[in-house]
């Protein structure tokens, strides 16, 4: 481990004086830089697949601000395509996929270790960054936690209620758990090839955790982050794992036990007073700035900045968003979240 990188300090349960800072899709659309390269790429696909393209994104933001960590630019909907699903992205709607419903539908994907021959362009692109980063600046890899992935797979698009994964959750249950078994394999084997190839993190993004209920919360949001969690620090015990269970609200309570993970995103349902008192507890926080902010920008974005670093400077903290920066974000805006972040 690099002395300097921060936000690995971080991550080790280290209570820095000023918490290192990232931001959750800093590669994106808010981006001229960003939208240029996109524009050479011909699609988003081609983007996520071309390893010099998506290395490029990724250090834009670097670049422009500095930022402490660098998260790798791909999508969680490239496992479901290794997998054997079919997958496009339709222009102002947003992805699209074959659907997976039935047994002979779920028969048709491949096995989970059989999906590097489709990924090795995104292990590229982790190696390539590995390269290029600046030293102090440390590599994130991700993926797509079981269940959000599991929603866009049977529902064949996102969803407002992630309905029709509930609905086969409760009409076919042999189905739905077959379904989320294959992606936590596929996600493990993904994971272990992205710490491979040079991420020095990975983080699990479980987006739409919070419409769990009950004892599914548990058994279909935290039980399979934990299992994947295990597999991968069996595997490459030095590798901190971030888990960010979104929309978990008081149930964010206990989380690094229960998932095993190093650090816990929280979003900003809750407040930084709240999970520094019921979560930072457990270890690492990240987090949970509004992403509204990043588009009005002005004092209200000064003063809940100082806020949160307030709030979670007892204990370890990577200070970023609640949720992703949206495509309307002021780029003006993250520079003065970044020096009120830095400089008080």
């Amino acid at each position: 481990m690099s002395p300097q990188k921060t936000v690995l300090r971080a991550l080790a349960g280290e209570t820095l004086p000023t918490p290192p800072i990232w931001m959750m899709r800093q590669a994106g659309r808010y981006l001229p830089e960003y939208r240029a390269t996109r524009a050479q790429a011909g699609d988003f696909l081609k983007l996520c697949y071309n390893p010099e393209l998506a290395a490029e994104v990724t250090l834009q933001p670097i670049r422009r601000y500095g930022f402490d960590a660098a998260i790798l630019f791909a999508d969680i909907l490239l496992v479901p395509q290794a997998l054997g699903a079919d997958l496009w992205f339709a222009t102002g709607e947003g992805p699209r996929l074959s659907t997976i419903t039935t047994q002979a539908e779920l028969d048709k994907l491949i096995p989970a270790d059989a999906i590097h021959d489709h990924l090795n362009p995104i292990y590229e692109t982790v190696k390539l960054l590995s390269a290029e980063l600046p030293a102090e600046t440390t590599l994130i890899g991700f993926a797509g936690a079981p269940w959000t992935v599991a929603t866009y797979m049977i529902a064949g698009q996102g969803t407002p209620d992630q309905g029709p994964a509930h609905k086969l959750k409760t009409e076919n249950r042999a189905v739905f758990d077959a379904l989320m078994d294959r992606i936590t394999e596929a996600t493990i084997h993904y994971l272990s090839k992205q710490i491979e190839a040079g991420a020095e993190v990975v983080k699990l993004f479980d987006s739409w955790a919070g419409s769990l209920q009950g004892d599914d919360f548990m058994d279909y949001s935290i039980k399979p982050m934990a299992r994947i969690t295990a597999a991968l620090k069996d595997k490459h015990p030095t590798t901190p794992i971030i888990a960010f269970p979104r929309g978990a609200g008081e149930r964010y309570k206990g989380a690094h036990a229960a998932i095993g993970a190093d650090c816990v995103a929280v979003d900003d349902g809750v407040t930084a007073e709240w999970a520094a008192a019921n979560v930072q507890t457990g270890g690492c926080v990240q987090g949970n700035l509004k992403s509204t902010h990043m588009v009005t920008g002005g004092d209200a974005l000064v003063s809940e900045t100082r806020r949160i670093v307030d709030a979670f400077s007892n204990g370890p903290h990577i200070f970023n968003l609640g949720h992703g920066i949206t495509p309307d974000a002021d780029p003006e805006n993250v520079q003065l979240m970044i020096d009120t972040v830095r400089n008080g």
